[in-house]
């Protein structure tokens, strides 16, 4: 739950009363909130970083009140102060307007690039708003809170504020190569291009965490003004040119987005917060903006797509010839109509869709079907569940230790795929194995009666250089028979089967005959000379014979019994099932 400082002063000044600590933690927990903390800068400082980085720090008391996830409207002093004389009866809700704009409408276009990285942006203007350091303070604050939790560091909504005095409108949204963007980045006197600027903040502690977004992607988001100033480079970094200060009367706000509905929530709860400050209190200045054209491949004039959308009880009426420009009317039954794409949709509809060329269908005509490895994978299951065995299904992240130290096996970097910022201990890499979730399964399941006969038929995923993503996935079969005997006969024999189910006969290690075989080895997994690889043979495309080891089975060495706490013996196999459908 997030967590908002307050200063103490400034809020009990806005509710008119002071409060002991005891009453105001009342209040808020009337209210559903929590006072965490009557404190100061400077005292939550010394906890954290010790007396001596904590000289000079401000003794000014601060509230720590925790806030509930889904409240974003009291992540400011100003949602707080608010919500808190409404409770109390003490203000009335305010009625927020969108006002038109005294002059032309500013729009903001979206270029069709775009929706290769971030396709979705929303703006608006606080016209004639008053700051003072307080209200700034709070208005940065704000956006750094709503960039961690709604906006999800950044991934999700990046937040844009700009001083619309030094910009000039339209602007334009769009996706462009790195080094084709060029621009002074916010505080800093020298311009970079894309790339530039990502090496200049890959150290910086505060911009760096968020390079990983776009740093790979082939292009960028930019934003521009009429005059081809960089306004920002979401989500990484404003411009300099157009920042906001004290002395700024009219804030532009664009917030671009990969989902368009939290991008809305976050551009809402700006303004909503912050134009109590402005001139006309809670007025607010909508900014028009215009998506890439959608296109059925066919040629309409005005009037007949007027009279396509009055087909659809769409009212549409021309507004400027020169562009051919539409104004639709959405009556209040059509809440299915959400952005311009809807209305070409009901164009197209009213149209016909079987009037439309066949020629713009061929490429999405398909026949959707399973694919082999998965209508493989079921038949796989259902034998092996004939056979008397239980299906599980573990989850795919499990800690390094499990993925190879519990199975006497060493990291050789090659192998598994590592989560970069680990949130515990037991989720640190993607399972290379499907035997650390089989035998943490039967470790949980010690106590029932055993036989345990369990089985998994699922991925995992494997690092493999020679793909673009850097890693694979490969589907894999894995069986366990725990019981007071290690039961490898058993193990044995579900191999047997499974292979007479695939139709692959066993053959002899030296001859050439297609099918599969058997073969003793080591394995620091399982106990010695107690472990046998899986080799199938089979026929390539240019009739060559192709001999490939899919997996093993045996009975595990002690040690990783004892890792896994387990007190009974174990036989597994596990193989990889792919390689049957090749």
């Amino acid at each position: 739950m997030p967590v908002v400082h307050v200063d103490k002063e400034e809020l009990y000044k806005a509710l008119g009363k002071e409060y002991s600590t005891e009453d105001f933690s009342e209040l808020c927990f009337n209210f559903g909130l929590e006072l965490e903390e009557d404190t100061s800068e400077k005292e939550l400082a010394i906890r954290e970083v010790g007396t001596i980085k904590a000289e000079g720090l401000s003794e000014k008391p601060l509230l720590k009140i925790e806030i509930p996830a889904n409240r974003y409207d009291l992540l400011c002093h100003e949602g707080i102060s608010r919500a808190f004389l409404i409770f109390q009866g003490k203000a009335k809700l305010p009625t927020y307007k969108v006002v038109d704009p005294k002059d032309e409408q500013i729009q903001i276009t979206i270029k069709s690039e775009t929706a290769q990285i971030r396709p979705h942006v929303v703006s608006a203007i606080l016209r004639n708003i008053s700051f003072t350091e307080k209200n700034y303070g709070n208005f940065i604050e704000l956006q750094e809170k709503l960039h961690i939790n709604l906006c999800r560091k950044r991934t999700l909504v990046a937040i844009g504020t700009h001083d619309l005095d030094t910009l000039k409108s339209p602007f334009t949204y769009e996706a462009l190569p790195p080094k084709s963007i060029k621009f002074a980045p916010l505080n800093q006197p020298k311009e970079y291009d894309g790339e530039e600027l990502m090496k200049f903040y890959e150290t910086d502690k505060h911009i760096g965490k968020f390079l990983h977004i776009i740093r790979d992607s082939p292009v960028y988001p930019v934003i521009y003004d009429a005059n081809r100033v960089v306004c920002s480079l979401p989500p990484i970094i404003n411009g300099d040119h157009s920042k906001i200060t004290l002395n700024t009367k009219n804030v532009f706000i664009e917030c671009t987005a990969t989902d368009l509905t939290k991008a809305k929530i976050v551009l809402n709860t700006i303004v909503t917060m912050f134009s109590e400050y402005c001139m006309e209190p809670f007025t607010i200045e909508p900014v028009e903006v215009i998506y890439p054209d959608g296109k059925i491949c066919v040629k309409l004039n005005t009037s007949e797509i007027i009279t396509y959308l009055n087909r659809m009880a769409l009212t549409a009426k021309l507004v400027d010839e020169n562009i051919a420009e539409l104004s639709v009317e959405i009556p209040p039954t059509r809440a299915d109509i959400l952005h311009a794409c809807d209305v070409m949709e009901d164009v197209a509809i009213a149209y016909g869709f079987n009037n439309i060329p066949k020629k713009t269908l061929k490429i999405i005509n398909s026949t959707g079907k399973a694919l082999p490895i998965n209508k493989l994978s079921d038949l796989v299951r259902k034998e092996i569940a004939l056979s008397g065995w239980s299906e599980v299904l573990p989850l795919i992240l499990c800690s390094h230790d499990e993925n190879f130290a519990y199975l006497n096996k060493k990291d050789d970097n090659s192998t598994a795929v590592k989560l970069e910022n680990p949130k515990t201990l037991e989720y640190q890499v993607v399972r290379s194995s499907l035997l650390p979730g089989i035998l943490k399964t039967v470790r949980e399941n010690k106590k029932h009666a055993l036989p345990i006969k369990v089985f998994e038929v699922s991925d995992v995923v494997l690092k493999d250089d020679s793909l673009e993503r850097k890693a694979k996935n490969e589907r894999h079969v894995c069986a366990i028979y725990c019981a007071k005997s290690s039961g490898f006969e058993f193990i044995h024999g579900l191999v047997n089967r499974l292979m007479d189910m695939l139709d692959v006969k066993l053959v002899s290690v030296s001859g050439d005959d297609v099918g599969y075989y058997i073969k003793e080895s080591e394995d620091p997994t399982y106990f010695p000379n107690r472990c046998a690889d899986i080799f199938l043979r089979r026929s390539s495309k240019s009739s060559s014979v192709i001999t490939s080891k899919i997996g093993n089975f045996g009975i595990l060495h002690p040690n990783v019994l004892e890792k896994f706490e387990i007190i009974y013996p174990c036989s597994v196999v596990e193989f990889n099932l792919e390689e049957f459908i090749q």
